[in-house]
């Protein structure tokens, strides 16, 4: 023992023997001291910033300490077996032990009911009850609830404001279109789609369980984005690591995929009769005796008189779709981590399919604390998005599949293909890779490094910044080789096939490749203080993102084999290449101010200053401007003491300027391009160059003006809420053509002119009812969104009739004869005014103009367009036990979509347009006289009778999930196990019967809208 220690040790003893016991008992409590510590520490949230106020406890006794302004605290005399408790309103208590330190620092978590009294906005987050913009949100965990691969997909319905539609199911291309608050401008309408901060494509492609929620900003919230933002913004925040042990989930789902809707069509007996009548109203002999009609339905003969169904040749029952899901996630009070992986795999509906879609995704978020004042970010994220097609498209695969004759084969009875309908085309075939392919590749690398730093010298005041740098890769290669078609030899008794090649005469390739940059810093200034009840809230940025890109491409053809699809065993004969490249950039000041007195009376203002190389270097920049207000009445005290009923109520007001720029580039420039002709100089063509337009030196920002009212309330212990917003936006330098006015025999040709004016306006409700009725929580969930726009002025065509204008009426408004019933004689033909030629059975039109004459005149501007004015949108959600279930239904209305298809002795029918059809026998039918193609007015001249009004409702979602108790899985390893079945648009509810509601406007000639059934588990470990 140390000499020094031994002799205090003496003194120690000899002191206490000479004072006797109270002397003794009066040393105790201060040896006691000396063997225990002080303990010393800070306490921050996830973000490293210090809670004051946090209440530190030694647990199992009265003992604690409270943290101050900085975060610190200190506790004295501590045992060193000692367990520290933090608590703190809003956050997860956590538990510490001592284990000897004297020093501990703490980082609490927010807890989910906090967590979700938060919404993103525009770089940054506001409390639910300080907010005063209409901004929606919705968690990731209910986008999950959809078995789609494709987010965009999955809002509809869920999100008040959210106007889409689905135009396609097929594999890699099945994004929706999507309008917040319906279409303002006769431009591009499409979102601004910001991703962790950054703004960024790919929003359709993110895998569902990476996003942590997505929020929409829909009036003056948005103006942070100024130039961007007049069609909305909408914000995705993906997943981070939260402080804890490693955590592992899994996720897998199987789904089997059909077409929500295929046109039932003709059959061949059915089929024959309609060529009959073709010819017979044409003048011609039938082509088909009645014999031979039997035969085409009895099916006695099916090399001469088949009876095909050519969807049913084609298309297969079910196809398969997968997706599985990894993630790892946990971290200390120094770093948090969220990795996850994810691939999927989507089959196509043709049988024998060269349609697919692939995915696979990786997403690293590395959150760290350096220190109590630095705190770094670190986003990696990386897709691989692979699309296989044939070389044939979608469209001209159902353009063959709706012509396809039910009187001719589309496979022969030995199994062989039948001959094409036109250019090769028999889709058994062109569905597959047997006549070539097209692959897509996209690789797509998201980047972002990002730190804030606590100012400590100044409280509240902190300094943030991110430098994101995407890229992405693009190859497409697509090889056509010949194909070999079989038709009967009419002359063999044996039924032999002649061979025949089909399509291009020797294979062909073409080959491009797209590589695309942006690069994106911005840094900015906050301020957070509270001053009492006074609570400031506000930052000054700067932002900065260049986008460039290169495009290359080369094509050969002459192969002298298929074997070998690389470009150089192409032949050098019509052989070509070529390229491109864009380069574009933005620069913006922006800043918010947010204040509010006791969370009682609310005050918003943003403001950027956007620039951007669209418009003259005199007149890049712009100012948007936006302010809101709101004053929550439930927090006086005549609220509290006269309208008891109602906890919670908000009324708030916000106007807000923002642009658009999304318009083609250099307009304020003259353009030039490259003859196809030249002058010979020494044998050579040399190319000539030509104006390809007038500059507009004044050209500007689209600006639209936004205003918006609205309220929130919550009653009966928040088990019923309510959330109603008015909007008008009034959208002014919008961006279109003169040419309306100028007459076409001047040979003149002028710029865009920021001359165009549109008004929208419309509401939005959502109606929440929660409760427990003792084991069972229960949640309803509506929403209505109308949204109707209205063109106010485009330089319309002068001395228009009243009736025809679309000044006055919706964007898109089409203009057709009006259809007002059918012939049933040809005396009410010859009594009516009627089209030279007119006969019964044909679709009268109206004589608007009265005078006596159908011609282009009496056409008119239907206010209808394909996109829907009102949205609604029912949940319905339950928990019992380890039950749970979810169920949405969606609908829409207001949209209506031109469908004719392509028939008559070119192709085949659909049933329900033949069924009821006009004949001599049955002149009070619902149907015209049956057509061929085009050759009838009233198919070649658009008319209201093709124009189907497409209102409809959908089961969009349902799941049903059950989770394995906790004590039967914890000894095999795994701390939650879900099992659950779902599906995806299982019920349409519609008048149009004949294709899915949501169809595009045309011939039906589209791939269809997916139905889905889901079986799927998640696995946490």
């Amino acid at each position: 023992m140390n000499p020094r220690y031994a002799k205090a040790m003496l003194l120690l003893c000899l002191s206490a023997a000479s004072s006797g016991p109270v002397a003794a008992r009066a040393l105790m409590p201060a040896v006691w001291q000396q063997a225990n510590p002080t303990i010393e520490g800070k306490v921050r949230d996830v973000n490293g910033n210090p809670l004051p106020g946090v209440t530190v406890l030694l647990k199992d006794s009265q003992r604690g300490a409270v943290t101050d302004v900085k975060g610190s605290f200190t506790l004295k005399d501590v045992k060193k077996d000692a367990v520290l408790l933090f608590q703190f309103v809003g956050y997860d208590p956590q538990e510490v032990k001592v284990e000897g330190r004297t020093s501990i620092n703490v980082v609490l978590k927010e807890n989910q009911k906090t967590l979700d009294e938060y919404v993103v906005v525009g770089y940054g987050t506001q409390k639910k009850v300080t907010k005063t913009g209409a901004v929606a949100t919705v968690k990731g965990a209910e986008l999950q609830q959809s078995p789609n691969v494709n987010i965009s997909n999955s809002l509809v319905g869920r999100i008040p404001g959210i106007i889409a539609v689905n135009n396609s199911g097929e594999p890699g291309n099945d994004n929706s279109r999507i309008f917040i608050r319906g279409r303002s401008t006769l431009g591009v309408s499409t979102p601004l789609y910001v991703i962790d901060g950054i703004p960024r494509e790919g929003f359709a492609r993110l895998a569902p369980g990476d996003i942590e929620s997505v929020s929409v900003l829909k009036d003056a919230a948005a103006a942070i984005y100024g130039s961007r933002a007049a069609n909305g913004v909408i914000l995705v925040t993906t997943k981070r690591g939260k402080i804890g042990k490693p955590t592992v989930n899994y996720g897998f789902n199987q789904s089997f995929v059909s077409p929500t809707r295929l046109p039932k069509m003709a059959d061949a007996p059915t089929y024959a009769r309609l060529v009959n009548e073709i010819l017979q109203y044409g003048g011609d002999a039938p082509r088909f005796s009645e014999d031979q009609i039997k035969k085409f339905g009895d099916g006695s003969d099916p090399w001469l008189y088949p009876n095909t169904n050519w969807y049913d040749a084609v298309i297969k029952n079910t196809s398969l779709q997968n997706r599985h899901d990894l993630s790892l996630s946990g971290g200390t009070e120094k770093m948090t981590y969220y990795v996850s992986l994810g691939s999927l795999f989507q089959d196509g509906i043709y049988k024998s399919s060269a349609t697919y879609y692939k995915q696979q995704n990786i997403r690293a978020n590395l959150d760290a604390n350096v220190n109590e004042n630095v705190h770094l970010r670190f986003d990696l994220a990386g897709r691989l998005e692979n699309r296989h097609f044939p070389p044939r498209s979608a469209g001209s695969i159902f353009r063959s599949l709706m012509r396809g004759r039910p009187t001719e084969n589309a496979i022969w009875p030995n199994g062989l293909p039948g001959p094409d309908i036109e250019y090769g085309d028999n889709p058994v075939v062109t569905s597959t890779d047997i006549i070539g392919y097209t692959n897509d590749k996209n690789y797509v690398v998201n980047g972002t490094l990002g730190a804030t730093v606590n100012i400590p010298w100044v409280q509240g005041l902190s300094v943030d910044g991110n430098f994101a740098y995407d890229q992405n890769f693009a190859f497409i290669k697509t090889w056509v080789k010949p194909w070999t078609l079989y038709t009967l030899d009419p002359n063999s008794p044996d039924h032999k096939l002649n061979p025949a090649s089909r399509g291009v005469s020797a294979p062909e390739l073409n080959e491009s490749f797209n590589s695309n940059r942006m690069t994106t810093v911005n840094v900015k200034l906050n301020y957070v203080r509270s001053f009492g009840k006074h609570n400031l809230n506000t930052f000054i940025a700067f932002e900065q993102a260049t986008f460039d890109g290169d495009t290359m491409l080369a094509n050969r053809r002459y192969f002298i084999s298929d074997k070998l699809d690389q470009l150089f065993a192409g032949g050098d004969k019509e052989k070509n290449n070529g390229g491109t490249g864009f380069s574009f950039a933005r620069r913006n000041y922006f800043g918010r101010i947010s204040y509010n007195y006791k969370e009682t009376y609310l005050f918003d203002f943003n403001a950027r200053y956007d620039g951007t190389q669209n418009f003259p270097r005199n007149s890049r920049f712009g100012f948007f401007p936006g302010a809101s207000v709101g004053w929550v009445l439930s927090n006086e005290g005549f609220w509290k003491k006269g309208v008891r009923a109602v906890d919670y109520f908000k009324i708030r007001a916000s106007w807000g300027q923002m642009g658009n720029d999304q318009i083609p580039s250099f307009q304020y420039l003259s353009t030039y391009g490259f003859s196809d002709g030249g002058v010979m100089f020494g044998g050579d063509l040399n190319k000539g160059i030509y104006q390809m337009r007038s500059p507009n030196e004044a050209i500007t920002w689209e600006v639209a003006n936004n205003y918006d009212v609205g309220i929130e309330a919550s009653l009966l212990g928040e088990k019923l809420s309510v959330e109603a917003d008015y909007f008008y936006t009034r959208r002014a330098n919008i961006l279109v053509s003169r040419s309306q006015s100028m007459p076409a025999y001047t040979g003149m040709t002028l710029p865009q002119e920021n001359i165009g004016k549109v008004e929208n306006k419309g509401f939005e409700v959502v109606l929440k009812h929660k409760n427990d009725i003792n084991k069972f929580h229960y949640e309803v969930v509506g929403t209505v969104t109308h949204a109707q726009n209205k063109i106010l002025f485009w330089d319309e065509v002068p001395n228009v009739p009243e009736w025809q204008k679309s000044t006055g009426r919706m964007i898109d408004a089409p203009l057709y004869y009006k259809a007002i019933g059918i012939y049933k004689t040809q005396e009410e033909v010859d009594k009516s005014p009627h089209i030279s030629g007119a006969r019964a059975g044909d679709v009268i039109f109206a004589d608007v103009d009265g005078n006596g004459i159908i011609d282009d005149l009496d056409r008119v501007r239907v206010n209808r367009t394909e996109n829907p004015t009102w949205i609604f949108g029912l949940t319905l959600s339950a928990k019992y036990n380890n039950f749970d279930f979810t169920m949405l239904w969606q609908g829409a209305t207001g949209a209506s979509q031109y469908l004719h298809t392509e028939s008559g002795l070119i192709g085949n029918f659909p049933e329900a347009y033949i069924k009821d059809r006009w004949t001599p026998d049955n002149i009070n039918a619902s149907w015209p006289r049956v057509n061929d193609r085009d050759r009838e007015y009233w198919v070649n001249r658009q008319n209201t009778f093709w124009f189907w009004k497409t209102d409809y409702a959908r089961l969009k979602t349902v799941e049903l999930g059950y989770t394995i108790p906790g004590h039967a899985i914890r000894s095999i390893g795994l701390q939650k196990l879900r099992v659950y079945v779902s599906g995806q648009n299982l019920v349409t509810i519609d008048n149009v019967k004949i294709f899915d509601p949501e169809a595009p406007m045309g011939s039906g000639q589209f791939y269809p809208q997916s139905k889905i059934y889901n079986v799927g588990l998640n696995v946490t470990f």
